[in-house]
Parts: structure tokens; sequence; C-alpha cells
């Protein structure tokens, strides 16, 4: 069991859950995409929508596809976050979809109308790229110390030693300067996200919201938790999530 999960009879398999509570986002935008522009008239959508919503569906195949089977072992998923993830994806995926597909800017002119720059466009894909690249190397930096576990766990089986959990302090990369950068660097993600559509992408602004109500308490609790199992002084100089405040 992982640090954060729970003994019940209604967990289910840790990859499964996660694989079938993550797709449903990226697959509902598709669908709407394209769907939705058809009933309203729309024979083509700017370059601008076509690439957020591959930015989207980019983000999710790691996310929800290949995220949970490149883990070395993930812990069991209870039913009730797997089904209000589901929902949340639902959700998101159809807010962000309709937007991209018909009731946010569908022309250049409306683009345009909305202050929309190319540098800005560009400034906001350089954030998420960033963001999106902080991510995976921070998830990386997690899976090699699961690796290393699974390997010191295999070694006292071996010798028919008593195996037990073992955790450790992330040190490599961003680790090196806070707790939950894998966090933040999704902040990060989804915030240049926001950017490169503009103020008015207003469910962009409100995912991003979402991610951050729902990641930082998840960070404060697990700030506490490496406070109590490793001391003050292992994690002295290290931020909890947000670099220079927390």
């Amino acid at each position: 069991m992982g640090k954060t999960s729970v003994n019940s009879r209604l967990n289910l398999p840790g990859r499964v859950a996660w694989f079938t509570m993550e797709v449903p986002g990226f697959l509902t935008l598709l669908y709407i995409m394209t769907t939705l522009p058809a009933q309203h008239g729309i024979t083509d959508l700017p370059w601008q929508n076509k690439v957020l919503a591959s930015l989207f569906v980019m983000h999710y195949i790691y996310r929800a596809v290949f995220f949970p089977f490149l883990q070395p072992s993930m812990s069991p998923i209870h039913v009730a976050v797997w089904s209000n993830a589901i929902a949340f994806q639902l959700i998101n995926g159809t807010a962000i979809g309709c937007w991209l597909a018909a009731y946010g800017p569908t022309t250049q002119a409306e683009w345009d109308a909305q202050g929309f720059s190319v540098a800005r466009f560009a400034i906001g894909l350089i954030v998420f790229y960033v963001g999106l690249t902080g991510n995976y190397f921070s998830d990386e930096e997690l899976r090699e110390i699961r690796r290393s576990e699974l390997r010191r766990q295999e070694k006292l089986r071996e010798q028919g030693k008593t195996v037990d959990k073992h955790y450790e302090v992330p040190q490599n990369g961003l680790f090196k300067y806070m707790l939950f950068p894998h966090y933040f660097m999704e902040w990060v993600e989804w915030a240049g996200y926001w950017i490169a559509g503009g103020l008015g992408f207003a469910p962009a602004r409100c995912f991003l919201l979402n991610e951050i109500c729902a990641m930082l308490p998840r960070a404060v609790s697990g700030g506490r938790w490496y406070k109590e199992k490793f001391g003050e002084e292992k994690i002295k100089g290290k931020y909890v999530i947000i670099p220079g405040v927390y």
C-alpha cells in the first residue's frame, strides 16, 4: 500500500483504475471536436483551436495511457476516488472541448477580437512545454526510486529476510528544491495552456484552479508526512510545492 492508500474491499487495481479514470477526458474532447463543429455549421477551425486540442490530448496520452504502465508499481485506488476522477474528466473534457469546438473563437477574426497575438501564444506554448517536461522528469525520478526499492526488496527475499516498506526523500532534479515538483510543474503546464488560449479561455482557467485546489491540500498533507517520517533536518531547505513561497 502507498502512503496515501487505504485498505478497503472497494479498492481497484492501481493501473487499471488509473487508466480508466484518466482516459475519458481526452476521448470526450476528441469526440466533441469531431462532432460539434458540424452541428454549428463550422467547416474548419482555426489553427489555434487545433493546437490547443492537440496539447490537451498529448498531455493525457502520457498521463492516462503511458503513465500507469511506466510505473514500476501502483497502489490500489478506492472506487470513490476512481468515480470522482471520471466525473471530473468528463466535465473538464466537455468544457474545454466545447469551447474549442464551437463556443469559443472559431474564426481568425474572433481570435483577433479577443486580443490574440502570436507572441502570447508562443509564450504559452513555451510555458506549457516547460511544465510538461519538468512534470515528466519529476515522475521519472519517483519511478527510479520505486525501481530501486523493488530491487532492494527482491534482494532481501532472495536472502530469506523480512521485506519492509522503505521510503526515502527524493533528491535529484527539482526535488533538490521542493518536495512536490511534479505537482508544481503540472500547474506550470496548465498555466501555459491558459496563457496560450488567452484570458477568455475560461475552461482552461477553471482547470488550472481545480488542479491547484486538488493538489495543494495533498502537498500540505504530504509535507507534514515527510516531516514526521524523516524529521526537519532531512527536508531542511526544501519548499513543499511553491518555490520561494511554501
